[in-house]
């Protein structure tokens, strides 16, 4: 990422919290409220059962003892702790589209961290590569959200290869109660590579069984096929490694076609396995009608 001056990244940051704190308050008002509500844990009360209450809230200890029937009464709980994980490796950077794939994760990420400051939740920011780069502990309020933008578009990482399963060892000790963690990637390159899924499997089971976790890929189109241009020199971003490779053959073409989407499909299936839900985005395609189903699903299912 370029290095940029004081006022140019202040003039980006801005501009991506007006369009930001739009979409938080127009398109996805009420919506997020309705996905990640408190998990409505916190004991109340007991009151006596009237018709219609759900019977599953029956206090039958209390029942038995005064002969008629009473239920519990939860309180939702008031505040969440939202945590964006933000892959900033080096392929991040790509893009074909006018946007980079890490600017992408970026804008999603405001729009997220300004409707929880709005629900009165808090946010917090954990900035990885092949290691975790930046904690920013959760907090609320809008200057707090302008870092994490800042942070997420800016921070010049040490590292430039992914492996998520490190940002996750790290979440594991971090979070000490529920929360609401997106995990952000393009889950490509070595660390994300077809062992590496198996072996992230579990550890994903296991964080989503003590949190609500959601995973955000972000690819761009570039990424999933070769565009027949001749014999190229192609760079990992990641790893600097040089390629030449004969884009002109359509065997060619058609081995990397076939290699990515396995490892789309072995990701999917990952997801899938660990019970966690998973988005996939593109830097040519607008985020909103994914983001906005993605809701919609949420909170039919809590219903």
């Amino acid at each position: 990422m370029s290095q940029k001056s004081i006022r140019e990244i202040l003039k980006v940051v801005q501009t991506l919290e007006i369009r930001s704190r739009r979409m938080a308050e127009e398109v996805f008002a009420g919506q997020y409220h309705s996905a990640f509500r408190g998990s409505g844990i916190d004991f109340d009360e007991v009151r006596e059962y009237v018709p219609g209450d759900d019977v599953r809230s029956i206090d039958w200890n209390v029942t038995a003892r005064s002969g008629r029937i009473f239920i519990k009464k939860y309180q939702e709980e008031r505040e969440q702790t939202f945590l964006l994980m933000i892959d900033v490796s080096g392929s991040g950077d790509f893009g074909s589209t006018g946007r980079s794939k890490r600017e992408v994760a970026a804008e999603l990420a405001s729009v997220l961290a300004f409707s929880a400051i709005r629900n009165r939740d808090r946010v917090g920011l954990l900035l990885f590569t092949d290691r975790v780069e930046l904690i920013v502990p959760p907090r609320r309020g809008r200057s707090h959200v302008l870092r994490l933008i800042r942070e997420i578009l800016f921070f010049e990482p040490l590292g430039r290869g992914t492996r998520p399963v490190v940002a996750i060892d790290a979440v594991s000790h971090l979070l000490k109660r529920r929360s609401v963690i997106f995990l952000m990637s393009d889950f490509l390159g070595a660390g994300c590579a077809s062992a590496e899924l198996v072996a992230l499997k579990p550890k994903l089971n296991s964080l989503n069984r003590k949190h609500d976790l959601v995973a955000v890929s972000v690819l761009d189109p570039r990424e999933e096929e070769l565009f027949p241009a001749g014999l190229l020199t192609l760079e990992d971003a990641e790893t600097g490694e040089l390629r030449e490779v004969d884009t002109g053959r359509e065997a060619v073409r058609s081995v990397y076609r076939q290699s990515f989407e396995g490892q789309r499909a072995q990701m999917r299936r990952v997801f899938r396995q660990a019970g966690i839900d998973g988005v996939e985005l593109r830097t040519d395609q607008s985020y909103m009608p994914v983001m906005r189903q993605f809701f919609k699903l949420r909170e039919r299912r809590r219903r």
